[in-house]
């Protein structure tokens, strides 16, 4: 398993947790998010790595921002 931590800006409620965590779960490979709404830390647990590009689209998706680095 491999764990990968990400940062969203704009949540601020249990329906934007809610949100990220279904889009971002429907990415192949992905087994668990957890989601920590007061610093919009998002670790997410899969059985590989994880394109950039397919988080960023699915936070996206959710309406909001995935932070770069």
């Amino acid at each position: 398993m491999i764990i990968s931590k990400y940062q969203v800006k704009g949540m601020t409620c249990g329906h934007c947790v809610g949100s990220v965590s279904s889009e971002v779960g429907n990415i192949a490979g992905v087994s668990d998010v957890a989601v920590d709404l007061p610093t919009g830390e998002v670790t997410v647990t899969s059985t590989g790595e994880l394109d950039v590009e397919a988080v960023r689209a699915a936070v996206d998706e959710a309406g909001y921002e995935l932070a770069t680095s």
